[in-house]
């Protein structure tokens, strides 16, 4: 698979990613916090399992001692994404929104297909096998989003249905200043690779192949989110990018998308996995 370079001189910091957007970097996963109405703040997912501490310091870093977010909204419920989620809720008593697709998995009623280590790419793809395929139990704490595409707690904020990577899949949109944040909708580093996913050298890639058991699906996602023309995208994977070629160069992405970001082989790549 090719890759999309990008210039270093358009990597965003991740403390100041956009107004009111920073993030933190967790060994290969990024979390962010976004603020909204009335001073308060937002948590964007919650990185791997054992990494709570670390979020909540890095929260008091932003917002003071003692803060809390008004919500957790979850892209998705693979494991890098929900791993801190029920030990910050311990101390945060907080709602916790996601996709009504994604329910199955965050109320342990499902698990998500097996991991495709036949992707190729890498140590991150080979290793698969050895990711948990079940999510968080949020049973009585997750909730639907609205319908309407709105995100609570965040006005100017829209949710966009991404599916591809998993079924419930969601990216946020700022459309007042182009702000993307694609979860893993698309990656800015080879997520198959543990040297890139360690050199975080930006390009653009697709989803992380290993884990996406529906590509056509994922195509259509990104085209989606290409449509939007955001002039900064801050993914899970790899490091924020903004600048006036973001816009062409996501659309290269999803133009050649199967040339781009589709593995050439893999249990998943001529068909979609069946839920379990």
């Amino acid at each position: 698979m090719d890759a999309i370079a990008l210039p270093f001189y358009e990597i965003v910091p991740m403390d100041k990613i956009a107004h009111g957007v920073s993030g933190v970097h967790i060994l290969f996963v990024n979390v962010f916090a976004i603020e909204g109405a009335e001073g308060g703040w937002t948590l964007l997912d919650t990185g791997i399992y054992l990494s709570a501490n670390k979020i909540k310091h890095w929260a008091e870093g932003h917002f003071g001692k003692g803060t809390k977010p008004q919500a957790i909204i979850l892209t998705h419920g693979h494991f890098d994404h929900v791993g801190a989620a029920k030990d910050l809720l311990e101390d945060w008593d907080v709602p916790v929104y996601a996709h009504r697709d994604e329910f199955p998995y965050l109320t342990n009623q499902a698990k998500y297909p097996a991991p495709d280590p036949g992707v190729g790419g890498g140590l991150m793809a080979i290793m698969s096998p050895l990711y948990p395929r079940t999510s968080a139990d949020l049973s009585g704490k997750v909730q639907p989003l609205p319908e309407d595409g709105s995100v609570p707690t965040l006005p100017g904020w829209r949710y966009l249905h991404t599916p591809g990577h998993a079924p419930g899949h969601i990216s946020l949109y700022r459309a007042e200043d182009k702000v993307l944040l694609p979860g893993d909708a698309f990656c800015t580093t080879k997520q198959e690779s543990f040297l890139a996913v360690a050199k975080q050298k930006p390009e653009l890639h697709g989803p992380p192949a290993y884990y996406t058991p529906d590509w056509d699906a994922a195509r259509q996602s990104v085209r989606d989110l290409a449509a939007l023309c955001p002039t900064t995208i801050a993914p899970s994977h790899g490091l924020p990018m903004c600048g006036d070629e973001v816009p062409d160069q996501l659309q290269r992405l999803a133009i050649n998308f199967d040339h781009i970001a589709m593995p050439d082989h893999g249990k998943y790549v001529h068909k979609a996995a069946t839920a379990d």
